[in-house]
């Protein structure tokens, strides 16, 4: 499900705001409640120890020492009946005197004063673990007589076994007495001795509530702070970037329509270039970017328009140039149907629309076939040109009667006149006298031909090279001859075939080329050269063509 940059923003702008607020709430609520814990600790503590400084000492001390004595010598102190109680009770009915209840009327005083919840005196009895009430100036119903005693929490008994630092405040809440906050402070003789412990329970019922108020008032103020800022907030997206980027994405959605109108309509500004987004941010400079883009696109396709139909029509034309090549080669099988003094069969395949290898074969005359394979350097329109030209020169200096060596001697001339890109031309010519098999080769720095007789396989044949043609003015060439015996093929190939790649960068090889001759050596010329074909794309796998691919095959068959 796609939702709208507005509302992504919206969310995002939403949660983090929301965890800040809930962040400074929890922040805000344990600082006020540190500060409010702080304060009524220290004033409870700091309650116990005025009254401790404050009471009569000698008089507490009789009190104190009567209440111990009491408490120990009496047997009743643990009676659960109500009789008994009274019973126990009954024995400090002596400890109270004028000195003792203005004692208790001054407490009073200092609880009410003080808006103190509960304020007494106890004593310590360390043997059987309580603390027994000296005095209380509690006024209710509940307030606990002299003698009364309640057994001291192990945490309280061990501020008890070290008096002199008094008794720290803390904040507790049970369902008997609510929220209080207690202290206490040691009652101290001028001997440094322990008389008692005052004992001050401060009510933080009001206190709690003012938090929790504190609590409520703080969220909704933040609240609202938080909604007022994220509404601004989301104006602000909304404004800066949501809404230029929307004007961005519909101008550049009606692009085409725009250009459409433009070229038809003449109309002089797109919806892009109407824009008029000042936001001073990247929002702008985007927008200018685009407006950059769309310009350049808008030139770029121009040139590509014009460039694509420069491109079909060299296209055509190489279309064109690759027919006219094909043309020029021999390429009907058989050529010759009335002789059946031999079996000829060629193919060229060019690594580009038109190559620089070709093949020829002719008749000089009636006994004498001429069969040619070169390779001109480089490929493409270049070397296809220069092919046709020393193809041109090969067959007219041959049909014109002159010898091997006189043809590519005036073939090589006439090509050197006007190369001024440097080419050059592998070619490897034979001439094959029909009536007797002899075989007369010239070869100007080509591969070396492959030749079977009737009985066994392909050989290389080891011919003296001459210069390439192009090369070198004035150059001399020399030819070789041999003889073919009815059955023997003559296998003739540019290195394109040789010099095969595959993916690897390994080279096909004369080896290979040699093998897959053999292992077909008993096909006809038309069987033989697809074979090899074949082999080679099988070598080669994915790897692209990179030069020309010519053989000619020529079987002998002898006279009758």
């Amino acid at each position: 499900m796609r939702h709208s940059l507005k509302s992504k923003m919206t969310a995002i702008v939403l949660l983090v705001a929301a965890a800040l607020s809930v962040t400074a709430v929890l922040v805000g609520y344990k600082v006020y409640s540190r500060v409010m814990d702080s304060y009524y600790t220290n004033h409870a503590m700091n309650l116990a120890g005025t009254v401790a400084a404050t009471v009569d000492k000698t008089d507490m001390r009789r009190y104190a020492d009567q209440v111990l004595r009491i408490y120990g010598g009496s047997g009743l102190r643990d009676e659960e009946t109500e009789e008994g109680r009274q019973k126990y009770f009954a024995l400090f009915d002596g400890v109270e005197d004028g000195n003792y209840r203005r004692e208790l009327k001054q407490l009073r005083d200092i609880k009410r004063v003080n808006d103190i919840l509960y304020l007494y005196i106890i004593t310590t009895d360390p043997a059987t673990r309580a603390g027994i009430y000296v005095m209380d100036s509690d006024e209710s119903d509940g307030v606990c007589p002299i003698g009364t005693w309640e057994v001291l929490y192990d945490e309280n008994q061990a501020v008890f076994e070290d008096p002199l630092r008094g008794f720290p405040a803390y904040i507790s809440n049970t369902g008997d007495f609510g929220w209080l906050c207690s202290a206490g402070a040691p009652i101290v003789d001028q001997d440094g001795g322990v008389i008692g412990y005052v004992m001050v329970d401060i009510s933080m019922e009001e206190v709690m509530n003012d938090r929790h108020a504190f609590l409520f008032k703080f969220c909704a103020a933040l609240a609202m702070t938080t909604l007022a800022m994220v509404a601004l907030m989301v104006y602000f997206v909304n404004r800066k970037i949501v809404s230029p980027i929307n004007q961005l994405a519909a101008a550049a959605a009606s692009y085409i329509s725009d250009k459409k109108r433009m070229d038809v309509g003449g109309e002089k500004e797109s919806s892009i270039q109407k824009l008029a987004i000042r936001t001073g941010d990247e929002i702008e400079n985007l927008s200018e970017a685009v407006k950059k883009m769309e310009k350049d696109l808008y030139a770029y396709v121009d040139d590509l328009t014009r460039m694509t139909a420069e491109k079909e029509r060299i296209s055509a034309e190489l279309d064109v140039a690759t027919q006219i090549q094909a043309d020029m080669l021999p390429r009907i099988f058989p050529p010759f149907p009335d002789r059946t003094e031999f079996d000829i069969y060629a193919t060229m395949n060019p690594a580009k629309e038109v190559g620089g290898d070709f093949y020829d074969f002719f008749l000089v005359d009636e006994d004498h076939l001429a069969v040619v394979i070169a390779d001109v350097s480089g490929k493409g329109v270049p070397a296809a040109l220069f092919m046709v030209i020393a193809k041109t020169l090969i067959n007219n200096h041959a049909r014109g009667g002159e010898s091997l060596e006189q043809v590519f001697m005036n073939t090589n001339d006439q090509l050197c006149e006007s190369n001024q890109e440097g080419m050059f031309v592998t070619a490897c010519m034979g001439l094959l006298t029909l009536s007797t098999g002899k075989l007369e080769f010239v070869n100007a720095g080509h591969n070396p031909p492959l030749l079977k007789k009737a009985e066994g396989g392909f050989t290389y044949l080891k011919l003296k090279s001459g210069f390439v043609l192009a090369g070198m003015e004035h150059m001399k060439y020399r030819k070789c001859e041999l003889s073919m015996e009815p059955g023997d093929v003559l296998y003739l190939y540019t290195d394109g075939v040789t010099e095969a790649t595959d993916g690897e960068n390994r080279l096909y090889g004369e080896e290979r080329l040699k093998t897959v001759l053999d292992r077909n050596q008993e096909c006809c010329p038309a069987q033989l050269l697809p074979a090899v074909k074949e082999d080679i794309d099988k070598f080669v796998g994915q790897a692209p063509q990179f030069d020309d691919i010519t053989m000619l095959c020529l079987k002998y068959l002898g006279t009758e």
